[in-house]
């Protein structure tokens, strides 16, 4: 499904263009696999940018389905003593991960409340013990803290953007504070803390 010739390939595209200021050989590998150029992605970016500012481009999951087609899942998740939805499509570039929508509760207009890139079900989890094992592009935000028990959230520098900060040994087998940083909920660096 696509609508106005913006469907799946160019969704990875507009989400590969976040991406690329963390690890530009990882994204040329990507554009590789699409048979897309950096052009291409940057046309994407603006397209969507374009798209999603338009008055009669469809809003909350209703603009995700316009380019990606019916959700391959549709599950209930509570935030709180909210009632939400979590809407996840298929992209080729990562088949072990899904694009998720989260929507907020219906009687309110069912607001998109987080956007990002998390573990299929069934898809092996990536075995985290140390700092060293967290791989860019390796994992998702929900595989860091799942692993590090006590993982704090924090603001991106984005809004496609997440951080999490966390101990863990590194390779010196000391623990030590942490910082990860995603791009749509996909690893893209960790750095020492530096405050411990």
């Amino acid at each position: 499904m696509a609508i106005n010739g913006f469907g799946v390939t160019e969704f990875q595209l507009f989400l590969l263009r976040r991406m690329a200021d963390y690890h530009p050989e990882l994204v040329e590998d990507a554009l590789r696999r699409l048979g897309a150029t950096r052009a291409a992605m940057r046309e994407a970016n603006k397209r969507w940018q374009a798209m999603v500012r338009a008055p009669r481009f469809p809003r909350g999951a209703a603009r995700y389905a316009a380019v990606l087609g019916p959700a391959e899942a549709s599950l209930p998740r509570r935030i709180g003593d909210l009632a939400c939805t979590a809407r996840q499509w298929a992209l080729p570039l990562w088949p072990e991960l899904r694009f998720e929508v989260l929507l907020g509760p219906a009687e309110i207009g069912a607001p998109v409340l987080n956007e990002w890139l998390v573990r299929a079900a069934g898809s092996p989890v990536p075995v985290l013990r140390t700092v060293d094992e967290l791989a860019p592009w390796g994992c998702v935000v929900g595989d860091v803290g799942a692993a590090f028990p006590g993982a704090v959230p924090r603001e991106g520098s984005a809004p496609t953007r997440f951080r999490l900060d966390f101990a863990a040994p590194g390779a010196d087998g000391r623990v030590r504070s942490w910082v990860a940083d995603f791009t749509w909920g996909l690893l893209q660096e960790v750095r020492a803390d530096g405050m411990g």
